[in-house]
């Protein structure tokens, strides 16, 4: 395997594998990892439910479309 093998996604969750080999003896470790997608309602609500005011949600820079920036605050 190289580059990065990506599970199929279950609900919310996808898991993935990222392989680092080292060169000198050819071991390999795995760096398996999951993350939890959730909606911008839900995040919106958790971030309610955390006591933050949200002031805007914009695109990532370098990901429009394909990721949300939170800007919020704790109210004083």
């Amino acid at each position: 395997m190289t580059g990065v093998d990506t599970s199929e996604p279950d609900g919310p969750l996808v898991t993935f594998v990222s392989p680092t080999v080292f060169h000198r003896d050819g071991l390999r470790i795995d760096s398996v990892s999951t993350l939890r997608f959730r909606s911008r309602e839900r995040i919106e609500r958790s971030l309610a439910e955390a006591g933050f005011e949200l002031v805007d949600v914009r695109d990532a820079p370098d990901r429009p479309g394909r990721e949300w920036v939170y800007l919020a605050r704790r109210p004083a």
